[in-house]
């Protein structure tokens, strides 16, 4: 039986058309997802849309729809997007799905029925654009700490859930799971600034706006957002109504979210899980921003191009392989298309490309596509050897460790390697010499087999690419396992007419 692997990308707000950091984190958890499906892992990777409350209730009345025709259209394109990057999720879960809807309702009454959840007033400070409540304390010159907006006080009856009830239990965890918030900034965020000074209990409901689920109990309450939101990674799998998929994929074993939403996910979700006798995930990782030429990408600025023009002018692997490569996953990082191209001609096209077309174009001239092996080997074969081997295990820990960028470099080094390799033994001299054949044939299948095992460890980032190449090789040793030894290439194959993988792409 296969061990299992969940993880999930925030909900993100259609409150407008998405942009590159959102790709950004769903190619994050594409590539761990389609890593985690190439190494033998069950995995259930869950991206999806978080549409209610009172900006979308705005924006809708604003452009004369109904909130459910405007998300509608935000969410086809969105879905449309994740198809032009080759997003490979399992499911996709809108909070508008009514087994959505009809489970929240179940989960906030059990709360309430169990006595987490009761009713009073709230009176405090309000971001509408986060859709958060704020203290005194932690508003900035009157403005939301998070998004830098003007917050407006509010007073009116709600029902809250008891936060504070769960302090000590939630302080216990983080100690006897360090591993539960990465990187381990965002925990010492977490309690230093929200947990140590005190938890407040939760307001889960508001009665000033409508585009919610409602209160099954209270018709005039709507559920507010982090009771519907959060419930999704749990509703997808059927609870509290079907178990199945619960008992399957429960616990995630990785939560991705913006650290924006770190304190959302570390400390509002691990209690209501406690409140519902649940287990907590594994694993949440507040990454960084991803940037636009330096400044923070805003869909309220509209400062950013559709990420299909992206995708159009350079290709999708392209977009995907710079995403993941420039930036140390976790820090902030800045997204330029100047950048990008850079990242495709040295990397892809000159490193990648290059190799590829000359390796096989070599063997087509030299040896009309056949691939042989002679095994007439020298110091330097069994150096290359050895780092092509090593790459398998050196990639599972960097990918272990969410260092994907990191992973993606160490391929791209053996990858140069191979390109030093033929420069080293420069198989167009050995050619003119019939009697250097032998040791000709050895080198080219030494490239080949290097190409084959690099190829199937960059198919979870750059999948179109990997099986580009693949199918070049004309090679059906594709899988995982393939890459335990060298020298699993079939010998006599035929191989397919290179092609190019990658243009250089000229600036003016």
């Amino acid at each position: 039986m296969k061990e299992k692997f969940y993880i999930t990308t925030p909900i993100y707000y259609p409150s407008a058309n998405f942009h590159i950091g959102h790709c950004y984190t769903t190619i994050i958890a594409d590539s761990i997802a389609r890593y985690k499906r190439l190494t033998g892992y069950d995995v259930f990777y869950q991206t999806g849309t978080d549409e209610h409350g009172e900006k979308i209730e705005k924006k809708a009345r604003e452009a004369g729809v109904s909130p459910q025709e405007y998300v509608d259209k935000i969410i086809e394109n969105a879905k449309d997007l994740w198809k032009s990057l080759n997003i490979s999720y399992d499911y996709f879960i809108r909070t508008t799905d009514s087994d959505h809807v009809r489970r929240v309702s179940k989960i906030f009454n059990k709360l309430y029925n169990q006595g987490d959840i009761y009713k009073g007033t709230y009176e405090g400070l309000y971001c509408i654009p986060c859709e958060s409540f704020w203290t005194e304390s932690q508003v900035i010159n009157g403005k939301c700490p998070d998004c830098g907006r003007e917050v407006k006080k509010v007073s009116e009856e709600a029902y809250f859930f008891r936060l504070s009830k769960y302090q000590e239990r939630l302080v216990k965890y983080y100690e006897e799971h360090p591993d539960f918030i990465l990187p381990i900034s965002r925990k010492n965020e977490m309690l230093n600034n929200f947990i140590n000074p005190g938890l407040e209990d939760l307001c889960v409901s508001r009665t000033s706006f409508k585009w919610g689920i409602p209160v099954e109990f209270d018709p005039d309450h709507v559920i507010y957002v982090w009771i519907d939101a959060l419930s999704n990674y749990i509703t997808s799998l059927g609870y509290p109504e079907n178990d199945e998929l619960m008992n399957k994929y429960w616990p995630a074993d990785l939560h991705l979210v913006g650290k924006e939403i770190v304190r959302f996910h570390t400390i509002i979700w691990p209690c209501m899980l406690m409140a519902l006798n649940l287990p907590l995930p594994k694993q949440v990782f507040g990454h960084g921003w991803l940037k636009l030429d330096g400044g923070k990408i805003s869909k309220s600025l509209g400062n950013y191009k559709d990420p299909r023009e992206y995708i159009n002018a350079y290709g999708v692997d392209a977009v995907r392989y710079y995403a993941l490569r420039e930036v140390p996953f976790g820090s902030d990082g800045n997204f330029s298309e100047e950048a990008l191209i850079s990242r495709t001609n040295t990397d892809l096209a000159n490193t990648l490309g290059n190799l590829v077309t000359r390796t096989i174009s070599m063997s087509h001239k030299y040896f009309s596509g056949i691939v042989t092996n002679p095994k007439i080997t020298e110091d330097l074969d069994k150096n290359l050897i050895k780092n092509v081997l090593a790459l398998k295990d050196i990639v599972e820990e960097k990918m272990n460790s969410l260092k994907v960028n990191e992973a993606i470099e160490e391929i791209m080094e053996v990858l140069r390697s191979c390109n030093k390799y033929i420069d080293e033994t420069t198989p167009w001299t050995l050619a003119k010499d019939d009697t250097k054949k032998d040791r000709l044939a050895t080198i080219l299948y030494n490239l080949l087999e290097s190409i084959r095992i690099c190829a199937i460890l960059l198919s979870p980032f750059i999948p179109d690419t990997s099986k580009k190449i693949l199918a070049s090789l004309n090679t059906k040793e594709t899988n995982y396992e393939s890459i335990n030894e060298f020298n699993t290439l079939e010998e006599n194959l035929k191989l397919n007419e290179p092609t190019i993988l990658f243009k250089r792409i000229e600036t003016k």
